[in-house]
């Protein structure tokens, strides 16, 4: 027979501790190193503290507090936590069966702790990284911002740069400064230091070499006057390296001021030297003074200044490229004044491709070129009622005429013109150009296209200037492919034809060794 258990009464609660609420205390933190720590972790059981023999602060202010057991929370033995319990209300002590549970619950407290602690971090090193990630972002926008965005354009000279970051923001800068007399400011420096507070102190060396620039005359007072400002202004174990030369286009007289930067190299027709001129670098103690050292650039000599991110790069062995590789690749042969590519290529070659940039790797290239190959004339006076917009100039590379089309269009992008002018004009300045760096300069680099662009109320004007004056313009052919195929035809005036096509006039001249294509774009019409 089967007989149905009678229910268990249950147990009667004294009559004292009816609606007494549970007891509740402060946290108090086990501080780690503790006693009681360690010996929560080796014991990972529920632990009576009147059983207990410690020396141990936190211990007696547990006790104070009325806590009877203490339930650790431990997770690949690390003390995450633990659970305080006071006397029951029924005054009766904890029973084996209440240990057990105990252990059971902090048996599946204590891995749900951990994984809220990891995601909590988690959380937190990703608030971090958005941080510094905006920092980054507002300092590589600091200092793109204020990098030279065009070259100077000089009649007889070229002036190249190159500027990588080791990192999303870097410590180098360079800067050019038009002078009142007509001379050339260059600069080039290094901020010992990278990410925000780099940025931060090359805006203000750069505005401080600029205004000091409009009030000194020369390169050793400039870098004297920005020193003083300096020290007060960056922040403690910084400074900045910087080399500041002024240069008489004219002449090609340049004097140089040097704050502790590396030294510039001149390659001359009879070799490479280097201008040494002493000077402690900026920030570092007022009261500093630069000494200054000058030179004659001639046809042909080049100025390169570089940071010591060229000269301090390691190949995988850990060996430095050096001054005296650098010094070797100045001197060397370099195809088409190439000076920036060749040193460049030079260095990637010497670190191999897999390695990380170590630091900022900046460069610029100032040559004088044959005094005899000038660059056109600026429109003077331009069309009757005309406004000039820009005249500049690009290097004769293969690609550059692409530079041209960018500007021509962000130069008449208000300019209103309709439908498909815009690109009628982008397609005739592209062609121009090209076949100015192709036919008229033949890849020179060292020889510039000029491009002058001007508008009157109802045109945009043109006028592309290259150095093959000497060379017959060919006449504007119509393609004929069959012709070409059987070698009765050259593509030379198809060019010239394209443009005849996209313009709405065309002229060519050829004046004191060069050649010129004006062309006229309406702003309104048949497109």
């Amino acid at each position: 027979m089967l007989r149905r258990r009678p229910k268990e009464k249950a147990p009667e609660i004294p009559a004292e501790t009816v609606g007494v609420p549970a007891m509740t205390v402060d946290s108090i933190p086990i501080p780690p190193g503790d006693p009681l720590e360690t010996y929560l972790i080796d014991t990972a059981a529920p632990v009576q503290l009147d059983n207990v023999d410690l020396d141990s602060s936190v211990l007696e202010e547990l006790r104070g507090a009325g806590v009877s057991i203490v339930v650790p929370l431990v997770g690949q033995g690390e003390l995450l936590g633990a659970l305080y319990l006071g006397p029951r209300l029924s005054d009766q002590p904890y029973s084996t069966d209440d240990r057990k549970l105990l252990a059971n619950l902090a048996s599946q407290v204590a891995p749900a702790m951990r994984v809220a602690q990891l995601v909590r971090q988690q959380q937190i090193e990703a608030k971090e990284r958005e941080r510094i990630q905006q920092e980054l972002e507002v300092a590589a926008l600091i200092q793109h911002t204020l990098l030279p965005r065009e070259l100077p354009q000089r009649s007889g000279w070229g002036v190249d740069a190159f500027y990588r970051p080791a990192r999303a923001v870097g410590g180098d800068f360079y800067d050019f400064i038009d002078l009142s007399d007509g001379r050339l400011g260059v600069v080039i420096g290094d901020v010992t230091d990278k990410g925000v507070p780099a940025a931060l102190v090359m805006a203000t060396c750069r505005s401080m070499l600029r205004a000091a620039a409009a009030r000194h005359d020369t390169p050793g007072a400039v870098l004297a006057d920005v020193n003083d400002a300096l020290v007060d202004e960056i922040p403690p174990a910084m400074f900045v390296t910087c080399l500041y030369a002024t240069l008489d286009t004219e002449s090609g007289g340049m004097t140089i001021a040097n704050a502790g930067h590396n030294l510039p190299y001149i390659r001359t027709g009879d070799g490479v030297i280097e201008l040494r001129a002493t000077g402690m670098p900026l920030g570092l103690m007022s009261g500093m003074e630069y000494e200054e050292r000058q030179h004659d650039l001639r046809d042909g000599d080049v100025m390169v200044l570089t940071s010591d991110g060229i000269t301090e790069a390691h190949d995988p062995n850990g060996e430095m490229y050096g001054f005296s590789r650098l010094l070797g690749r100045v001197a060397a042969p370099v195809q088409d004044g190439r000076f920036v590519a060749a040193i460049v290529d030079d260095v990637e070659r010497h670190t191999g491709p897999h390695v990380e940039q170590e630091d900022d790797i900046t460069l610029v290239v100032v040559r004088r070129t044959d005094s005899a190959r000038h660059s056109a004339q600026a429109f003077t006076m331009g069309p009757e009622g005309s406004d000039i917009l820009a005249t500049f100039s690009v290097s004769s590379e293969e690609g550059n005429e692409r530079i041209a089309i960018d500007k021509v269009s962000a130069l008449v992008a208000d300019l209103g013109l309709e439908g498909g002018r815009l690109e009628r004009l982008e397609t005739a300045v592209g062609e121009t150009v090209m076949n100015a760096i192709e036919h008229g300069n033949h890849f020179d680099s060292s020889l510039d296209v000029v491009v002058e662009v001007a508008t009157t109320s109802d045109t945009v004007v043109v006028r592309v200037t290259d150095h093959g004056g000497d060379e017959e313009i060919p006449k504007a052919t119509e393609p004929d492919l069959e012709a070409k195929l059987a070698g009765e035809q050259t593509p030379r005036g198809w060019g010239l034809f394209l443009i005849d096509q996209m313009a709405d006039e065309v002229t060519t001249t050829s004046l004191d060794g060069m050649h010129t294509v004006e062309f006229v774009i309406n702003k309104t019409g048949e497109n």
